[in-house]
């Protein structure tokens, strides 16, 4: 991949972030949770600009080559490759959390079924588990954590208005789940969206399994 950088991003910074974005990809590929080309990871590379997956790689075979940079816009910078149509998804948690460095999506087989399931309610209220306190701000099983559903669209500045909307609500938002589709999530570091990626993977389950226990 050709990529060029801009004069105040080191390539060794962005390089460093590429590697990351794609040995998390590869092992996040090796549970499943990546079918097909599908999901996408990003990480902040500065207060302007963000590295993701290129669009339509193969996530469990990602290299440094398949990781781009793009603008809070959205926009590729520096290279005619094209980002994820989901982008603006990444760069919209950027924008509204600065203290946010790493956004995760991904379309496992749970993540998948409890869109369907609950996206007639429009969001998923878990409450007593003790895995919640693996969510930043979390601190008791007896708090509750809503993780909302959206309505999927494959016009992204409609998803990016749903997601607005939730947050200027004043309501707290750690994930969301689009419906027939999968889950974002983020952190301020890769530890710790990856925690919350697979805290959110065992809760979904325990879900949908009280589901099926108590048709």
């Amino acid at each position: 991949m050709s990529q060029d950088l801009p004069a105040s991003i080191p390539p060794t910074l962005f390089y460093e972030r590429a590697e990351a974005i794609a040995h998390a990809a590869r092992e996040l590929a090796q549970h499943g949770w990546t079918p097909a080309t599908s999901s996408n990871f990003s990480m902040r590379v500065d207060a302007d600009h963000a590295a993701i997956t290129i669009s339509g790689r193969d996530k469990g075979k990602l290299g440094r080559d398949d990781i781009m940079l793009v603008n809070m816009d959205g926009k590729a910078v520096g290279t005619s490759s094209r980002p994820s149509a989901e982008t603006e998804l990444h760069t919209q948690v950027y924008r509204r959390w600065p203290e946010v460095n790493v956004v995760l999506h991904t379309h496992s087989h749970t993540q998948s079924v409890a869109s369907r399931l609950f996206a007639a309610e429009g969001v998923i209220r878990l409450e007593g588990w003790e895995l919640q306190k693996a969510i930043r701000g979390h601190t008791t099983h007896e708090s509750e954590l809503n993780i909302p559903v959206f309505p999927n669209t494959q016009h992204m500045p409609e998803l990016v208005a749903q997601v607005d909307a939730w947050i200027d609500s004043g309501k707290p938002l750690h994930a969301y789940l689009i419906n027939g589709h999968g889950i974002y999530t983020w952190g301020h570091d890769m530890a710790e969206a990856r925690r919350h990626l697979e805290a959110l993977e065992f809760l979904l389950e325990c879900e949908l399994d009280l589901r099926r226990l108590n048709a």
